[in-house]
C-alpha cells in the first residue's frame, strides 16, 4: 500500500487533495469515512467524518500527522476502496477480496486547492430550505428543525448539482410558452420536483411535468404530493418508459440514474420525439460488460475491474456519438463529487439544426462497434440514417 500512502503524503503536503473517501468498509455499521482539509486559524486540519447506517456520523478534527497515521495504519486494512480527490485529478485505490491493491490515476502533478481550503466557504444552492421548504418538506428532505436531514444531504445536493446542468442549457429551451418536460424513471420525483419549482416559481414559467415510472406506490405517492402542493402542471404515469410517448414534443427529456438499458430506451425515445434538451445519468452499464468481445483490448479486459470500467465508458460513449448522428451537439461530464456516487457522469444533449456529416458520424460508430464486437442497444432501438439525413 506504499502508493497510496505516498499519493496522500503528497497530495496534503502540496495541499492538492480536496476530499479523500474511505468506502466499502470492513465494519458494516459503516457506510464511508470522509477526510476534508479546512483552514482552523490560519493551520492546516483535517476534518474526519464516519457515516454509520443508522443515519448518524461521527466528526473528529485531526491533525496533519494524525491523518496520515490513520491512512498508513488502518485504511487498507478497514477499507476496500480509496478514492483521493484534488481539483483537477483523482486517485483511486481498489482492494480485491484477497487483499490485493489495484491503482488507477494520480494526484501528483495537480492544481492545488487553496480555495477548497476554507472552513467557511458558503455553498450556492439553486434550491435551499430557506426558498423552498414547502416542497422539500413534502418530500421528507427537510426537518422539523428546518435544516435538511443527514440521510438526505446527498440526494439535495444531487438534485442542486442536476439543477446546475439544467442552468447551462435553459438558453436552448423555448423563451415563451409553457414548458414541457419529461422525466423518465423518476422514482420518488425528488428531481421531478425540483425542476418544476426551479422554472415555475424562480423562472416565472408555465410547466408540463411528466413523470413516468414503473411503481405504482411510488407513481401514487408522488401524484397525491404535487396535488397537496398545488401542482397543477405535474402529471405522473405509472408504466414502461419504452412505451411511454409525450402528448406533445417535449421541450426536456430527463433522466436520473436509469438502470443499464433503461438509459437506451429513453434516450431512443427522446430522439424520436425531437425533444431539444436531453440530460441523462446512466448507471449500471452492464450490457457491453457480458457482451464485449475485442481481442486488442485483452490486456485489459483479463482484469475484471478494469473491463467493467471500459464498458461503463465505451457504452455512455457510444450513446453520446448516436446522439451525435441524430444532431445533438453533446457533452459529456461530472454530475456531481465522486465521494457523492460513483455514478456521477451525465450526457447532456441539444438538439440543432446545422447539418452534419453524418457519412462521417456513422462510420466512427459502426467502427468502434466493430472494434468492441458489441451490437448496443440504442442501435437495435433507432438504427443508422441514411447518409443524406439532415437533422
Amino acid at each position: 500500500m506504499e502508493k497510496l500512502r505516498n499519493e496522500f503524503t503528497y497530495a496534503l503536503e502540496n495541499q492538492i487533495l480536496k476530499k479523500a473517501v474511505f468506502s466499502k468498509p470492513e465494519d458494516k455499521s459503516e457506510i464511508k469515512t470522509v477526510l476534508t482539509p479546512f483552514l482552523n486559524k490560519g493551520e492546516l486540519c483535517i476534518k474526519k467524518e464516519t457515516f454509520l447506517k443508522d443515519g448518524k456520523a461521527i466528526q473528529k478534527i485531526l491533525s496533519v500527522e494524525e491523518a496520515a497515521a490513520f491512512v498508513h495504519e488502518n485504511a487498507s486494512a478497514a477499507y476496500r476502496q480509496i478514492n483521493l480527490i484534488g481539483e483537477n485529478k483523482t486517485f483511486e485505490c481498489l482492494i480485491s477480496s484477497k487483499g490485493k491493491p489495484h491503482y488507477s490515476g494520480t494526484l501528483i502533478g495537480g492544481e492545488k486547492t487553496a480555495v477548497t481550503l476554507s472552513q467557511n466557504k458558503e455553498k450556492r444552492y439553486i434550491i435551499t430550505p430557506a426558498e423552498d421548504a414547502d416542497f422539500l418538506s413534502a418530500l421528507g428532505l427537510l426537518g422539523k428543525n428546518g435544516e435538511i436531514h443527514d440521510k438526505k444531504q446527498a440526494k439535495f445536493r444531487q438534485i442542486n448539482k442536476f439543477l446546475e446542468q439544467i442552468e447551462a442549457v435553459e438558453d436552448a429551451l423555448p423563451k415563451e410558452g409553457t414548458l414541457r418536460i419529461c422525466d423518465l424513471c423518476c422514482g420518488k420525483s425528488y428531481l421531478t420536483f425540483a425542476v418544476y419549482r426551479y422554472f415555475t416559481a424562480k423562472k416565472g414559467r408555465k410547466v408540463e411535468m411528466y413523470g413516468v415510472d414503473l411503481k405504482p406506490d411510488v407513481i401514487e405517492y408522488c401524484a397525491e404530493t404535487a396535488k397537496r402542493l398545488g401542482y397543477d402542471g405535474m402529471r405522473f404515469t405509472c408504466g414502461d418508459v419504452s412505451k411511454f410517448t409525450p402528448p406533445e414534443t417535449p421541450d426536456m427529456v430527463l433522466s436520473l440514474h436509469a438502470c443499464d438499458v433503461a438509459t437506451d430506451y429513453i434516450l431512443a425515445g427522446a430522439v424520436r420525439n425531437k425533444a431539444k434538451v436531453i440530460l441523462s445519468t446512466p448507471c449500471c452499464q452492464h450490457e457491453f460488460n457480458s457482451t464485449m468481445k475485442c481481442g486488442a483490448l485483452g490486456f485489459i479486459t483479463e482484469h475484471s475491474m478494469l473491463k467493467q470500467k471500459l464498458a461503463a465508458a465505451a457504452t455512455d460513449a457510444l450513446r453520446a456519438k448516436m446522439l451525435e448522428i441524430y444532431g445533438y451537439s453533446v457533452t459529456v461530464c461530472e454530475l456531481i463529487d465522486p465521494e457523492e456516487t460513483p455514478k456521477n457522469l451525465i450526457i447532456r444533449g441539444i438538439r440543432g439544426s446545422r447539418r452534419r456529416d453524418v457519412p462521417k458520424l456513422c462510420k466512427e460508430y459502426s467502427e468502434a462497434c466493430e472494434l468492441l464486437g458489441v451490437e448496443p442497444t440504442l442501435l437495435k432501438l433507432l438504427g443508422l440514417p441514411k447518409a443524406n439525413s439532415v437533422f
